[in-house]
C-alpha cells in the first residue's frame, strides 16, 4: 500500500521497541525504505553512534545524506551532502531556512561522507560504477539518477537527522522526498488474480487502464457515515462511476470524492493511478475489499494482519446492552481490523482480541465515547471440556414423581465408555424387548445431549463419551419424554462420577521471539506457567522459543512479556489440541466452579 516506509529512531534511546518489527514488514513487502534519526536537539543525542546501530541492527544500506552541524540543544542547522550546503533553521514555527557554506571545521567530515554515498549510490547501478572509477565521482545528474534507482531497488536507504518538534531538519528532508522517493508509477506493477479462475495478472500504475482500487482504512464519523479511504492502483475514478466489488460480488456507485488531510476533506472529481483519497457511504464495501472495472475483474493481495495475542471478555454494566455492544464492536473491527470480537457460546461471553491491553482500552473507551456503553473487561472463562477415562458398566436412574392425577415414570440402564480424543459423542440404542419403548429413546438421547452441553465437574461440555442405552422399564400411563430425559440425564451424572472423569484444557501452540539476552528469563516464565519448551530456532539477531502452553496461563501474556524484554519480546498463539488438567489444578478448577455457582445462587 505505502510506496516508502520510513522508520523513526530517537537520537538518544536508538531502537526501540517496534522498530526491528516495523522494519521487517518494509523487507517483507520490498518497501523502499529511509530513516529519520530524531530528538538530535535532546543533550544526550548520538547520531552517528545511532546510524552505526541502525546499519548493524536494520541494513547495511543505511546511508547519511544529511548529518547535523551540532548536537544537543543547540541543533538548529544540517549539512546537505546533496547540495553540500549548510542549512540553517530559524526559531521553531518561524519557518525561516538560510543556505551557506558548509563551515570549515566541518568541511573534511562533509567531504568523506559524501564520498561514502556517492560510492554507495554507484554500487547500484554497473553503468554508474564504471563512471564512478573513472572519473572517481558522479556528476549532478547522474547523482539524481543513482540516488532515485537505489531507493527503488533497495539498496540505499537515506538517513536524516531531525528535531521535529523545533521543525529542524524537516525542509531538508522534504526536499528529498520531493525530489528522489519513488511515485507510485516508478515502483514495480502488483500482482493480482483474476477474479474468475484465479490466474495471475500484473497491475500497472496506468491512469489509461482499467479501474483498479484497494480499501486499505474504513472510518466511522459522527454524521457523515463511514468513510472508505482507498488507494488507485491502475485508471482513473470519477463521481458517479460504477465499479465491482470482487469479494462480494456487488456493485458499487461510487459517490463523493475527498482528498484527506488529517481531519480535513477536500471534495474531488477524480482521482488517478497512485493517488489515495476516501469516498462516503459504500453499501456493501469495507476494508480489505477490491473494487474494479466490471471489464477487468480482478482481485488484489489482501492485507495480513496479525494474530491477537491477548483477549479479554466485555461485561456490560447495564442490562439490555449486548446489542449495542455488538454493533459498536463490529463498526470497531471495521475501524481496526486489528481488534477481534466475537461472541463465544461455549463460555457465553463476548470475547475482544487484540494486539495488546492499549488498544483494548481504547475499544472500550471508544463504545463510551461514541455509542454511550459503559463495560468492563474481565478475565475469559477458560473453556474447559470434561471427559471420562474409566468404563461405567451400568448408570441406573429411576425418575418417579406422584402429585395426584398423572405421574412421571422414566427408568433407564445406561453404560458409559470413553472414545478417542476427538470422538465427540456417540448414542447406542441397544434395548431389546421393548422395555424402554422406541417414541421414548430420542428423548433419552435429547436428555443426554442437553446433560452433556452443561456439563458435571465444572459446567463445562463432556465430550468422547460413547453411552449406550440397554434397559429401562416404563409406565403404560405415567411415562412421557419428559420423564426419560430426566432419568437418562441423572444415570448420566451418576455414570459420569463413576468412570473416572477428568477435566480437559486447552492447550496453545506459542512462538515467543526475543533477542538473545532474554532467554533464560522467558524460558523460566514459560515453564512457570506449565508450559513445555519444544525447540529455538536461531532468527538473527532475535532467538525463537516455541512451546505449548495451556491457555489458562496465557492471561495478559503479552503484558508480562514486554516487561520482561524491555519491550522488545513479541508473540504469537494458536489452538494446538486439549489435554487432561493434572489433578492439582484439577481440584482448584473445580472448587473456584463450585464458589462461583455458589455465589452465583446468592
Amino acid at each position: 500500500m505505502s510506496d516508502v516506509a520510513v522508520t523513526v529512531i530517537k537520537s538518544a534511546e536508538g531502537i526501540e521497541v517496534g522498530t526491528e518489527l516495523t522494519w521487517e514488514y518494509a523487507r517483507k513487502y520490498n518497501i523502499p525504505s529511509a530513516v529519520i534519526v530524531n530528538k538530535v536537539d535532546n543533550e544526550h543525542s548520538k547520531f552517528f553512534e545511532t546510524i552505526e546501530i541502525a546499519k548493524n541492527r536494520l541494513s547495511p544500506d543505511v546511508s547519511v545524506v544529511a548529518f547535523p552541524a551540532s548536537e544537543g540543544l543547540n541543533f538548529n542547522g544540517v549539512v546537505d551532502l546533496i547540495k553540500m550546503k549548510l542549512v540553517t533553521y530559524g526559531d521553531a514555527g518561524s519557518k525561516k531556512v538560510a543556505l551557506d557554506d558548509i563551515p570549515a571545521d566541518l568541511k573534511e567530515q562533509a567531504d568523506k561522507l559524501r564520498e561514502e554515498l556517492i560510492e554507495k549510490v554507484a554500487e547500484s547501478d554497473e553503468e554508474l560504477m564504471n563512471k564512478f572509477f573513472e572519473e572517481g565521482t558522479l556528476s549532478e545528474d547522474d547523482l539524481v539518477k543513482g540516488i532515485k534507482k537505489a531507493i527503488v531497488e533497495g539498496t540505499l536507504v537515506p538517513a536524516f537527522p531531525m528535531a521535529a518538534t523545533k521543525g529542524v531538519g524537516a525542509n531538508t528532508f522534504l526536499d528529498f522526498v520531493e525530489k528522489y522517493f519513488p511515485s507510485p508509477a516508478d515502483r514495480k506493477p502488483i500482482e493480482a488474480k483474476m477474479k474468475d479462475d484465479g490466474a495471475p495478472v500484473e497491475i500497472k500504475c496506468d491512469p489509461s487502464g482499467e479501474t483498479v482500487l484497494f480499501i486499505f482504512k474504513s472510518l466511522s464519523e459522527q454524521h457523515v457515515g463511514e468513510l472508505s479511504i482507498f488507494k488507485v492502483y491502475s485508471g482513473t475514478v470519477t463521481q458517479g462511476i460504477d465499479l465491482v466489488n470482487t469479494h462480494k460480488d456487488k456493485t458499487e456507485r461510487i459517490g463523493q470524492l475527498f482528498i484527506l488531510n488529517g481531519h480535513n476533506r477536500t471534495e474531488v472529481s477524480s482521482l488517478k493511478a497512485g493517488d489515495i483519497g476516501a469516498v462516503v457511504k459504500l453499501k456493501d464495501s469495507h476494508t480489505g475489499d477490491t473494487l474494479c472495472s466490471k471489464n477487468f475483474l480482478v482481485v488484489l493481495p489482501e492485507i495480513e494482519y496479525p494474530d491477537p495475542v491477548i483477549r479479554m471478555a466485555v461485561q456490560p454494566k447495564a442490562k439490555g446492552d449486548e446489542d449495542k455492544i455488538s454493533a459498536a464492536l463490529h463498526t470497531a473491527h471495521e475501524e481496526e481490523p486489528t481488534l477481534i470480537s466475537k461472541y463465544d457460546p461455549e463460555i457465553s461471553q463476548t470475547i475482544i482480541a487484540g494486539q495488546g491491553e492499549l488498544q483494548l482500552n481504547l475499544a472500550i473507551k471508544l463504545l463510551k465515547d461514541r455509542y454511550g456503553v459503559d463495560v468492563d473487561l474481565v478475565e475469559p472463562r477458560i473453556p474447559y471440556r470434561e471427559t471420562i477415562k474409566g468404563v461405567c458398566n451400568d448408570a441406573e436412574y429411576k425418575h418417579k414423581k406422584q402429585s395426584g392425577g398423572r405421574g412421571q415414570y422414566g427408568h433407564v440402564h445406561l453404560k458409559l465408555e470413553p472414545l478417542p480424543r476427538g470422538g465427540g459423542f456417540e448414542f447406542v440404542d441397544a434395548i431389546v424387548g421393548g422395555v424402554v419403548p422406541g417414541r421414548f429413546v430420542p428423548a433419552v438421547e435429547k436428555g443426554l445431549k442437553e446433560i452433556m452441553s452443561k456439563g458435571i465437574l465444572t459446567g463445562s461440555q463432556v465430550v468422547d463419551v460413547k453411552v449406550t442405552l440397554f434397559d429401562g422399564t416404563y409406565h403404560s400411563v405415567d411415562s412421557d419424554e419428559v420423564s426419560f430425559k430426566i432419568a437418562a440425564s441423572q444415570a448420566f451424572k451418576k455414570g459420569f462420577m463413576e468412570a473416572k472423569p477428568v477435566i480437559l484444557e486447552p492447550i496453545y501452540d506459542v512462538e515467543v521471539k526475543i533477542p538473545e539476552e532474554y532467554m533464560g528469563d522467558v524460558m523460566g516464565d514459560i515453564s512457570s506457567r506449565r508450559g513445555k519448551i519444544l525447540g529455538m530456532e536461531s532468527e538473527s539477531p532475535f532467538q525463537i522459543i516455541k512451546a505449548k502452553v495451556p491457555l489458562a496461563e496465557l492471561h495478559k501474556y503479552s503484558t508480562q512479556l514486554r516487561s520482561l524484554t524491555s519491550g522488545r519480546g513479541m508473540f504469537k498463539m494458536s489452538f494446538s489440541h486439549y489435554e487432561e488438567v493434572p489433578k492439582e489444578v484439577e481440584t482448584k478448577i473445580i472448587e473456584e466452579y463450585q464458589k462461583q455457582k455458589q455465589e452465583a445462587a446468592e
